[in-house]
């Protein structure tokens, strides 16, 4: 300041550029995750609020956007007297019952055996998992060939035991859903004996340890123990396989198509029909959303029971 004064020139102010490093770096940042948000809301975003738009017309698929009629909520009053409605919600629940807690009871009980009391447990480990890592549609043309009413290798042993009428299975109305909630847990068992695998890996060995001084047996260390530590991995299994069943399309579409006389129609199933078949889209929209609520409300009750489970 002495020597400005005293030449009297004033010292240059720098100014400050806009473009700095930090703003360049942010700029690059968004540029990279430009056309990925560009796709999360094209491909996610869009749909979501298209759907709902939807929900509130009767549009025919093959009439073009030119169809679209606004009809309020005349496909939600439609869907609460719709009977194919009323019967694929009842299949859904019937399989949700039949797949979740049987799968998840029997993987529980393979994932002790397997951590606790068999040798070669990395080969049993992939030998439960291949399943789930294959093709759906494959699985249900060789279960389809198990399945099979007067072939198959089910009925033959059955029969070989002096059961004269065997089911019918996928062919039979009353076992047509129980045959695919079969191979759904099938399928899905050793996912589930993986996951509770590594929840088991987590527990210290030292409290089995403390416990067997104790006098425990092998069932109070699994019921004190093993059980209340694997709350969270069940908590877990327990969401994603109840939002999976009533997710459930592929197996129906391919094995029965929603048959023998609706039996095994789901909700999912039910959407796909009325908007790729019967081309109501509007319907569609207006059911997707049913089923949106419906998982949304299962989910919140379950995150509930779990911090209330939780903070006991």
């Amino acid at each position: 300041m002495e020597m400005s004064k005293s030449t009297g020139v004033e010292s240059p102010v720098q100014k400050r550029r806009y473009w700095n490093n930090s703003r360049k770096e942010a700029l690059f940042g968004w540029l990279f995750l430009g056309p990925e948000m560009i796709g999360i809301v094209l491909l996610y975003v869009f749909p979501v609020f298209f759907s709902l738009y939807l929900s509130f017309n009767e549009w025919n698929l093959m009439g073009g956007l030119s169809a679209m009629k606004f009809i309020g909520f005349e496909n939600f009053k439609e869907m609460l007297v719709d009977e194919k409605v009323h019967l694929a919600l009842r299949n859904n629940l019937i399989y949700t019952f039949m797949t979740v807690p049987v799968s998840m009871i029997l993987s529980l009980i393979l994932a002790v055996i397997i951590h606790n009391r068999v040798h070669l447990q990395s080969y049993f480990k992939v030998a439960f998992f291949i399943p789930y890592i294959s093709s759906i549609i494959a699985i249900g043309a060789v279960w389809s060939a198990l399945y099979h009413p007067s072939e198959g290798p089910i009925n033959r042993i059955l029969m070989s035991f002096g059961i004269e009428n065997p089911p019918k299975w996928l062919a039979d109305p009353h076992y047509a859903l129980l045959s695919i909630a079969i191979i759904a847990v099938w399928a899905i068992v050793g996912y589930i004996i993986i996951i509770y695998l590594a929840g088991m890996t987590n527990i210290p060995e030292e409290m089995y340890e403390a416990a067997s001084m104790d006098g425990a047996t092998s069932f109070q260390k699994f019921y004190k123990i093993t059980l209340p530590l694997l709350a969270p991995t069940t908590i877990f299994l327990f969401i994603t396989l109840l939002i999976g069943s009533f997710k459930v399309f592929d197996i129906v579409a391919f094995l029965t198509s929603g048959g023998p006389f609706n039996s095994s129609t789901v909700l999912v199933y039910r959407i796909y029909v009325e908007g790729f078949q019967n081309f109501r889209m509007g319907y569609a929209s207006a059911l997707s959303w049913l089923l949106f609520m419906i998982v949304g409300v299962l989910t919140l009750l379950t995150w509930t029971f779990q911090k209330r489970f939780s903070q006991d």
